[in-house]
């Protein structure tokens, strides 16, 4: 099962921790993992190069954590985009994503 932690401080989003697999099919055509994959790392480049919104991003095995410096607008919203595209996938692929929110 992915697990998906938003970290929540206040009102703002301040970062996510992505880690595990899916376990939908075998590795390497596990359709949900790489529809996870490809928004993290849609996300965290959006937020990064995009925005240019400071933030630590680390990759270590299966897990792909981000913080940002500093809370705003723009990266609660593309944090929460993405929090809402994993809870789609949960709905359709029932049993390998999980989201849960932490307060920080």
């Amino acid at each position: 099962m992915i697990t998906a932690v938003f970290y929540k401080k206040g009102r703002d989003l301040s970062g996510f921790r992505v880690s595990g697999h899916a376990g939908y099919a075998e590795y390497g055509e596990d359709i949900v993992c790489a529809s996870v994959s490809s928004a993290v790392q849609l996300t965290c480049n959006l937020i990064t190069e995009t925005f240019d919104i400071k933030a630590d991003v680390s990759a270590e095995g299966d897990a792909v954590t981000l913080r940002v410096a500093e809370t705003c607008e723009e990266a609660t919203n593309l944090m929460d985009g993405l929090k809402i595209h994993l809870e789609l996938l949960s709905e359709e692929f029932e049993n390998t994503i999980i989201t849960k929110i932490s307060e920080v």
